[in-house]
């Protein structure tokens, strides 16, 4: 499995305004959505007909909208441009054609272009890094709300002068999200979502292969900052995505849900015993319930990664 690189490109701010979201009275209502993650799309091993078998499934189940967690594509990071242009055109087609749902996206680290040198392309290329996910998609962190629950999304990619990356958010950012958590009324009910996450179990039982990392790859390397944002406020949830395995973690009240991958194990089967699939989240009054749901995809080149 290959989790690659990210970047340290601009960042965009929230198109709503801080004001008006503190003083709308919010309709509160149970929900579900789907929270999907990791597609790793690319036209070999079947991949683009897997993601439009899930993206089928989740537009016939009776979610309200879906948030995309990132790395839609495999990938940007060391491709050459064209490459790279094929595969976001390719995520982008099977989303049009079969995901009929709102879709939320996050920025992942592979959604990033040429941040290995490897790649050929240069920093000061104007679609480097996350200028090629911010051209496409919109800003890399932002909000929304939905019947009465406000969503925080984070942009968790940092771009390292060595053209490299690690799970980081940067000071703008909290800046950001300390003053758009400020303005929500007393109690509101908040649900955060990031691509690398900042609670996982992941040391205890990632591959080896994992460990030789030139930066953390594998959680939020400044995460206790985020946390103390995010107790202060009473944040329901955090929903991850990049590990590719299915976790949930409660601490100190607050549920740290991390999604299994589209992609399996990039196409090969299941990832230390997490199929290719989906979570489904329900939020009910204060209650953030998750089920995960694989969709029927069998691998042509199965090679199961086991614990």
């Amino acid at each position: 499995m290959e989790r690659r690189d990210l970047l340290k490109l601009a960042t965009a701010a929230p198109l709503l305004s801080l004001g008006a979201r503190a003083t709308a009275q919010p309709v509160e209502a149970d929900f579900t959505f789907a929270f999907m993650g990791d597609c790793h799309i690319r036209p070999e091993l079947d991949a683009d007909r897997a993601c439009a078998m899930c993206f089928e499934q989740v537009s016939a189940s009776n979610v309200d909208f879906v948030i995309q967690g990132g790395d839609m594509i495999e990938d940007a990071l060391e491709a050459s441009r064209d490459r790279a242009v094929l595969l976001m055109d390719l995520y982008q087609r099977t989303e049009r054609a079969h995901l009929r749902k709102p879709v939320h996206h996050v920025l992942g680290n592979h959604d990033c272009l040429g941040v290995f040198a490897k790649s050929g392309i240069a920093p000061a290329a104007p679609d480097f890094g996350k200028r090629f996910y911010i051209d496409r998609f919109g800003p890399t962190y932002y909000a929304f709300d939905h019947k009465g629950v406000h969503f925080v999304v984070l942009d968790s990619v940092g771009i390292t002068a060595d053209r490299n990356y690690e799970g980081r958010i940067d000071a703008d950012q909290l800046r950001w999200l300390r003053a758009d958590l400020a303005a929500q009324p007393k109690g509101a009910r908040i649900v955060a979502v990031t691509h690398i996450p900042l609670v996982t179990a992941m040391y205890c039982y990632e591959p080896k292969s994992w460990l030789n990392t030139p930066h953390n790859w594998t959680f939020v390397t400044n995460g206790r900052e985020i946390l103390r944002i995010l107790a202060e406020y009473g944040v329901l949830a955090v929903l991850q995505a990049h590990s590719h395995v299915y976790e949930r973690i409660e601490l100190n009240g607050m549920s740290f849900i991390t999604t299994g991958a589209v992609a399996g194990a990039d196409w090969r089967g299941s990832f230390l015993g997490t199929p290719e699939g989906y979570t489904e989240i329900t939020v009910s009054g204060r209650e953030v319930a998750s089920r995960y749901r694989s969709y029927g995809f069998t691998s042509v080149s199965p090679e199961n990664v086991p614990i």
